[in-house]
C-alpha cells in the first residue's frame, strides 16, 4: 500500500486490519471490519493490508499472527490485538482515541 504512511500519519485514528485470504479468522473478522467502518463513519479510516502482500509492512509492526488489528493515530500504534475482536470492542476504541 503505497500511501499508508500518509493515512496514518493523521490525527484521525486508523483501524489496520493485517489478514491473510486463507486464513480462517480473517474471514470471520471481515464482515466485523465492514460493520466497524458503517459504525464509526468519519470518526476513524478502516483499513485492510494483505500480509502475503505488504510482507514489508508487515514486518515493520510486527505481526506474527493473523488476524492482528492495530489501531494507528499520528503515526503511532495506540492499540494492538491479535485475533478476532467483535465490533463493540473496536467501536468503542476507536471512540477512546478518537477523542484524544
Amino acid at each position: 500500500m503505497d500511501n499508508f504512511q500518509s493515512i496514518v500519519n493523521g490525527q484521525v485514528p486508523v483501524l489496520v486490519d493485517f489478514y491473510a485470504t486463507w486464513c480462517a479468522p480473517c474471514r470471520m473478522q471481515s464482515p466485523i471490519i465492514k460493520q466497524v467502518k458503517e459504525t464509526v463513519g468519519d470518526m476513524a479510516t478502516v483499513i485492510k493490508i494483505n500480509v502475503d502482500a505488504n510482507e514489508t509492512l508487515a514486518a515493520k509492526y510486527g505481526i506474527s499472527s493473523i488476524p492482528t488489528l492495530l489501531i494507528i493515530k499520528n503515526g503511532e500504534v495506540v492499540w494492538r490485538a491479535s485475533g478476532v475482536q467483535q465490533a463493540d470492542v473496536l467501536v468503542q476504541k476507536i471512540k477512546e482515541f478518537a477523542t484524544v
